[in-house]
Order: structure tokens, then sequence, then C-alpha cells
């Protein structure tokens, strides 16, 4: 008879847990205790509707004793047509989240697409992120480590998780050991993505803290022609499941207007339903503490 293997009941927590924002009043320590909230409205697209946002956002945060990390693109050089939205840029993104960070004292994040933004926009954010689908590029990974702030590094939609450790292992040879690992969801066919939690447990093997991307998820990637679909009703099932696996942190997008957002009008979660939302995660995070 074979000997049964242990079933583990969360995910590896053996990473050395570490803090983005240090200076700021509000900084966030991901380990593997506490959760974490990385959110925003997909794009930059004014100085007063980020601070709307992320305002209402550290409100909800406080309320239910969640990190919360503020994320806004300044270019959205992935968008599937040239007529689309394609961000403010970097000089007044990166003044915008500046303002972001000072006057709320809270960390920000912010993604790129071109090796020479790195270093330009280092200096007003906190955790500097690589897109899904340059996870894999060479030139983007030992830049975003050149700036010597910790990685929020998304899983391509291509990418299997085992296969993840290729980029985490880049990452660390260029000096970056402080790299959270997010799923959002994996190509299944044309226009679908699948949700298989499965890769939450095997990136955390990686040694590092995971996170789930509840927003990008449930997109029909150009399912809509030039713009991409997205099955909106899923995220509440789906953040319970990923929460009660044992992430580090929640990601998703978020807009007081979703029909007239600038970029992803049909995946970003209505302001009026984070409240909800947080209360669901934080509910079963907690209870998920309380059974080790």
């Amino acid at each position: 008879m074979t000997k049964s293997t242990q079933i583990p009941t969360f995910f590896n927590s053996d990473f050395e847990s570490f803090t983005v924002g240090s200076s700021l009043k509000n900084s966030v320590t991901i380990d593997s205790s506490s959760l974490t909230i990385i959110a925003g409205p997909c794009a930059i697209e004014n100085y007063d509707h980020a601070h709307l946002i992320a305002s209402k956002l550290q409100e909800l945060a406080v309320k239910y004793n969640v990190g919360f990390i503020y994320k806004s693109c300044f270019d959205k050089d992935c968008r599937s047509s040239s007529d689309s939205f394609h961000g403010v840029g970097i000089e007044s993104g990166s003044s915008i989240l500046e303002s972001i960070r000072s006057t709320y004292q809270c960390p920000v994040v912010s993604d790129f697409s071109i090796p020479e933004h790195a270093p330009l926009i280092a200096p007003f954010i906190d955790l500097i992120q690589v897109p899904a689908y340059l996870c894999r590029q060479t030139s983007i990974l030992r830049a975003a480590a050149n700036t010597g702030l910790p990685i929020h590094l998304k899983k391509g939609q291509f990418m299997s998780p085992w296969n993840m450790k290729n980029s985490v292992r880049k990452l660390r040879s260029f000096g970056c050991s402080n790299i959270i690992c997010t799923d959002r969801g994996t190509f299944f066919g044309y226009n679908m993505l699948v949700n298989d939690l499965k890769s939450l447990k095997v990136m955390s093997d990686l040694n590092c803290p995971v996170c789930y991307d509840a927003t990008h998820s449930i997109q029909l990637p150009t399912s809509m022609g030039s713009v991409s679909g997205g099955q909106r009703e899923f995220i509440p099932f789906l953040v319970r499941a990923a929460v009660a696996s044992g992430i580090n942190a929640l990601f998703f997008e978020v807009h007081d207007d979703p029909p007239n957002a600038l970029s992803d009008p049909n995946t970003v979660i209505h302001l009026d339903h984070v409240d909800d939302l947080l209360l669901h995660a934080s509910t079963i995070h907690r209870s998920l503490l309380s059974l080790k």
C-alpha cells in the first residue's frame, strides 16, 4: 500500500515578509497572516477621479482592517484598438500617483511596458507591476528589478503556473527577492479565460506571496471586436473562493461609473459594490486564520 501524502491546508508561507511603502504612514506589510487589497481604476483618467477612488478605497480598507495599495496605470499599451484610450502619459501619470501617495500616505503601484519607463516612474511608486502579457520579457523583468522596488508579477494568460518559476528566477538573479505573484486567469480556447485556483498554490511554492486578480480573471478578451467583454457577475464567487484558498493579496479594478470607464468598462467593479466585496473577503480571511 502506498503511503498517502499529507494534504496541505494552507499555501507555503516560507517567504520573508516585506513592507511596501515603508516611509509612509499607511505602509503595507505583505505577510502570511494579513490580507492586502491592490485596487484602483484600470487607467488614470484625471486628478479628481483618481482622488475620488483612492479616498473611498482607503476608507473601506480601514473599515475592514486590510492593507491598501492604490493601483492605476499611466500607459495602457495593451489596448486592442489604436482608437482606445491609452493613458495620460508618464509625466501626468507620475504626478497624479505622487499626489495620491502624499495625500493618503498609502503605497501606490503602476505597471510599465517599455524598459526605459521603469526608472522614470520608480521615484513616484512603491510597488512596480510587470504586466501579464510581458511576464516573460527579460528586459522588462531586469528593468523592474533594477528599480529596487518590490515587484508585482502577473501571470500571463498564456502561462502555466509552474512555468512562472522561470520569471521568478530571473527576477531573483537580477537582485529582487520581494515578489508578489498574481493569477489573472488562463486562456481557454478563444475569447475566454478560466480560473484554476490550484495555480495559486503552485505559485506559492515559489516562496512568494500570492494574489488573485478578481477583475481581469472574468475578462472575455476582445470578445466585442476591439473591446474586451466580461462576466462581472462571477466576481463575488471567485473572490470568496480565492480568499478561502489562503491568498495574501486581492487585486481588483474599480470605477464609479463602469459603463463610461476609459479602460476595461466591462470588467471593473462599481465603487458601490466594494463594501460588500471586502466584507466577505475580510470575514473569510479572519475565519481562515482562526483555523490555524
